[in-house]
This record gives structure tokens, C-alpha cells and sequence, in this order.
């Protein structure tokens, strides 16, 4: 799918996850695909839980164990590709990269998407972060159900019903 369509397929999206019971804790996930030069998650990672390796162009690794989901990974990627998830009881809480204006308002529902832009939940704007260090890119805090884990994408702003 990625190849064709630009979404990478559900098994390619799975596979980025760690088991549930390290998502108790909040942890970076990396949505790059492409063998491409780029390596800022990993020089700004402060514990080092990113690897690229010797070639620039290696698709990077997290280490799960190392990674304290800390998210200044998020802002650092040029191309908005990591995201931070956790599991809270029977939530999702996800940081996720967010470059469009309006920013969301703390506390109000939008539409959850996936990765194909689609709408599949709610979405509570639980925070946002939006600092001068984050260069324009500001970060929300986004809670979903625990159900859309490996669905949920980013959020679309919910028109007034």
C-alpha cells in the first residue's frame, strides 16, 4: 500500500507498536518507511533511545526500553513522522505534530482520523504545546479509545453540529 498510495498498510503500522504493557509508560513511535538521509530524532533523542546506525539513510530504531516518551523527538522530525503513545486504562493518549492553524482549544472534541484521512472517533484535546523551542510545529496531547490505537492518526477539526 505504501508504495502505491502513500498509507502504509495496518500490519506496517502494527509492527511500529510495542507490546501494550510497555505503552503503560509513554513511548516515541516512528513512522518512517523510507531509507532517506535524515537523523534528527536521533542527534536530539537526549537519552539516546533512536538509532540511525553508520548509514544516515537506515530508517531508524527505537529502543523501547531506553525511550521515556519525553516527545522532543516530535518537533525535531522535519517530516512530522513520529507520534508518542500511551495506554491509560482504556484510553489512548497520544502526542501528535500538529502544523495547521486554527490550533485546537484545550478540552473540546474534535474528529479523530487515520491515516488515510478518514474520520473514526472522537478526539479530546486534552493539551497543547506550542513553545518557540518547537519551531511552529505544536504538539497536542489527544485522547482516544484504547480501541484505535493503530488507527489513529492525527485530528480534524469537528464542525459545529
Amino acid at each position: 500500500m505504501l508504495n502505491k498510495d502513500g498509507v502504509a498498510a495496518p500490519e506496517q503500522i502494527v509492527s511500529l507498536f510495542p507490546d501494550r504493557q510497555a505503552l503503560i509508560k509513554p513511548k516515541a513511535i516512528l513512522e518512517c518507511f523510507e531509507e532517506i538521509p535524515c537523523n534528527p530524532c536521533s542527534t536530539s533523542c537526549p537519552v539516546n533511545a533512536i538509532e540511525i546506525g553508520d548509514n544516515i539513510n537506515d530508517k531508524p530504531q527505537l529502543h523501547v526500553d531506553v525511550c521515556t516518551g519525553c516527545g522532543i523527538c516530535i518537533f525535531s522530525c522535519p517530516g512530522l513522522a513520529i507520534m508518542v503513545a500511551q495506554l491509560r486504562d482504556d484510553k489512548a493518549v497520544f502526542r501528535v505534530p500538529y502544523e495547521l492553524l486554527p490550533l485546537p482549544v484545550k478540552g473540546v472534541l474534535w474528529h479523530g482520523v487515520d491515516r488515510n484521512g478518514d474520520i473514526i472517533c472522537d478526539a479530546l484535546i486534552e493539551n497543547i504545546s506550542f513553545t518557540k523551542r518547537q519551531d511552529r510545529t505544536a504538539i497536542l496531547t489527544v485522547v482516544v479509545d484504547a480501541a484505535y490505537l493503530h488507527q489513529f492518526s492525527t485530528v480534524r477539526v469537528k464542525e459545529h453540529e
